[in-house]
């Protein structure tokens, strides 16, 4: 078995395009969730609030590559590049077939989409669809737009299981590495907000609506006032090297994947179950060679959902108990979907390097529901060298990742 490590990071995100402006906000309890006042026009939909990224100009990317990206794939375009330039990565590396990519996203470009339909049933025909539309939102957009704008010839996969998919973007680039399958890869996902994303949650009960007029304080993770998630868009990617090879090129380690588990409730659609949960967490432990006590920090899926926090917090009560500290960094973020497992991978990377651990931003009251875990309502100053981070999504499908310090 190989050793996997984190090489390169690159992150669009509501609180920062680097790893440290992110990191900084973390520390310093900022919010990047803002009003939505272009979603007044959208019949019935309860929830204004989300989380938006500030993006590079796009005409960066050639038109070549451009032109068949939407927003969703133009935003883990940026992020691929960064992590790329960050590992110090060539040209001739991409093209060598030693360098792969894993990256997903819930769908294609969700504003696309709706430029389809309206086109298509304006014209009741195809007559004014453009050719590349397809390519925009096709369920592996972001992945093939990325490995053909950075011309990667290694293995190519998508994983597109929605709050999962970046999570299982990174583990099979671990399980890729380690099982010598390839030397490098680029690992992440990728979503952008759209108020038809934000209008799912809001049918299911599941989207906040209780503080629009108060972006900042929601979501509200773990919190007796919590009224559901608030959906954001970004894309988050780390690029994974075997140790060695990183070692003979003097690249710079930023931390070490230890385990992975991955695995399927098989039951509620909308809703992970506590055993399911559970038994991903400890596969994720086992993985890694690690007890649950050898952990100093979890980085909790939990998106502010009533139910979805309080599942989670039951999981972790009878995994790892009440002696490791947990948050959510989804109060400073909301919820980036595709994107939400690589970018809080990098959140637990950058926070083992600059040595804290970031709370639960708008975690005032922890609900009865939640209790039993050592919750952080502040930053502490901390030296984490194993975290636990989770991911779970709509079908029941769980993720978990292992990570330490370099």
């Amino acid at each position: 078995m190989r050793r996997v490590v984190i090489t390169g990071m690159g992150i669009i995100s509501p609180i920062g395009n680097s790893p440290d402006d992110a990191a900084t906000a973390l520390a310093r309890k900022e919010s990047g969730i803002r009003q939505m006042p272009e979603w007044t026009s959208v019949g019935d939909l309860k929830t204004r609030v989300a989380g938006t990224a500030d993006t590079p100009d796009p005409k960066v990317i050639p038109r070549a590559h451009r032109r068949t990206m939407g927003r969703v794939a133009l935003l883990g375009a940026f992020a691929a590049s960064n992590a790329a330039s960050d590992a110090r990565l060539t040209g001739q590396d991409m093209a060598s077939g030693a360098v792969g990519l894993s990256m997903g996203s819930t769908t294609g470009s969700a504003h696309v989409l709706e430029q389809f339909y309206r086109e298509y049933f304006a014209a009741n025909g195809i007559g004014l669809l453009e050719g590349t539309l397809f390519m925009k939102v096709m369920s592996h957009t972001v992945a093939a737009n990325v490995a053909a704008t950075l011309g990667i010839k290694g293995r190519v996969t998508a994983p597109c299981c929605a709050c999962a998919s970046s999570a299982q973007a990174i583990g099979e680039g671990f399980e890729a590495i380690r099982a010598g399958l390839q030397d490098v890869m680029l690992c992440g996902g990728s979503d952008e907000v759209h108020a038809t994303t934000a209008g799912v949650f809001n049918i299911l009960g599941a989207a906040s609506t209780s503080f629009n007029d108060r972006p900042h304080q929601t979501p509200r993770p773990f919190d007796t006032s919590r009224d559901g998630l608030v959906v954001s868009e970004g894309a988050a990617v780390v690029v994974l090297e075997e140790y060695e090879r990183a070692q003979r090129r003097g690249a710079c380690i930023y931390g070490e994947v230890l385990g992975y588990s991955a695995n399927c409730d098989a039951a509620n659609m909308a809703l992970s179950g506590v055993d399911g949960m559970a038994s991903c967490i400890r596969g994720a432990l086992y993985s890694a060679g690690i007890a649950p006590e050898d952990l100093d920090y979890v980085n909790a899926h939990a998106t502010g959902t009533v139910l979805g926090d309080a599942c989670e917090a039951e999981a972790l009560r009878a995994t790892v108990g009440d002696s490791v500290p947990v948050s959510s960094t989804k109060g400073h973020v909301g919820h980036t979907l595709g994107a939400c497992g690589a970018m809080e991978a990098i959140f637990c990377v950058q926070m083992m390097r600059r040595r804290f651990l970031a709370p639960t931003l708008n975690l005032d009251m922890v609900d009865d529901t939640c209790s039993g875990l050592r919750h952080l309502g502040d930053t502490v100053e901390a030296s984490p060298e194993l975290i636990l981070s989770n991911s779970f999504a709509f079908g029941g499908i769980n993720a978990a990742v292992v990570l330490a310090k370099a």
